[in-house]
């Protein structure tokens, strides 16, 4: 046989590795990473780092939806509008929950501590008030339906008006033209009211209601107002009575206006 001497290298016992041929790098191993070339960056990933955006172009901020300004500012309108009814109306009820004679500014009250006199008479009756506001009166009262009288009528019959709940409001004679109209559309037609010059009084203006008086400077006063609504009828201490079927005359002679 042929000798084998230097023909060829025994062969590695089992489980040797082969050995690498010369200027060959040895394999990687299993699950490493191939090496890069030198000089040479791996390849980022779409994107740059996690989440960025690609290499390049700048961030774009993510559009947030904007508020619904015009649906809050009718909400808020809407909120403070109801607040200021309910304020209002609580308001309202606390007012109209105390007498006029509380509630309105200026008001004299000559019912408190003492009852007045109610009796019929034909005498001319001398009132502690001028104009005055309730007592013993004639038997035949002032007709009260919205009546404006141009004279002066007699207190005895305008008490006896106010007994069955009227407003009698008075004026000076000297008032401006435009104050008496003005007044006038207050009373004018309207049922338990009547309306009369007074010479003598002090106030430009005197509203008059059984048992109270209130005197103001100008008929544009608001308190006119609340004084008859406050009054009117409700201060009367003859429920049921009526305003007309009285007398229509003027004059202060009670001998010769009826009663």
């Amino acid at each position: 046989m042929a000798s084998t001497k230097g023909s060829s290298r025994p062969s590695g016992k089992s489980g040797d590795r082969p050995a690498a041929k010369p200027g060959n790098r040895p394999a990687a191993k299993a699950g490493s990473k191939p090496a890069s070339k030198a000089g040479t960056k791996p390849a980022s990933k779409g994107g740059g780092k996690k989440g960025g955006p690609p290499r390049g172009r700048a961030p774009v901020a993510p559009i947030k939806p904007g508020l619904p300004w015009g649906l809050i500012a009718i909400g808020v309108a809407i909120a403070l509008f109801a607040v200021a009814v309910i304020g209002y109306a609580v308001y309202t009820v606390n007012e109209d929950g105390n007498p006029p004679e509380q509630r309105i500014n200026g008001i004299q009250d000559f019912r408190k501590g003492k009852k007045l006199t109610q009796k019929h008479v034909t005498a001319t009756v001398k009132y502690p008030q001028t104009p005055p506001v309730g007592g013993n009166h004639n038997g035949l009262w002032q007709n009260c339906t919205g009546n404006v009288y141009l004279a002066q009528i007699a207190n005895e019959h305008a008490v006896h008006s106010m007994e069955h709940g009227a407003v009698w409001i008075t004026y000076r004679p000297d008032l401006d033209k435009d104050q008496i109209s003005k007044l006038s559309g207050k009373v004018t037609n309207v049922p338990f009211m009547l309306m009369s010059p007074y010479p003598g009084q002090k106030s430009p203006i005197s509203l008059q209601a059984w048992g109270y008086q209130m005197s103001v400077t100008s008929a544009s006063d608001d308190r006119i107002d609340e004084f008859i609504k406050g009054f009117r009828e409700k201060a009367s201490v003859e429920p049921g009575s009526v305003c007309s079927g009285g007398t229509l005359k003027t004059g202060t002679d009670l001998k010769k206006v009826p009663g």
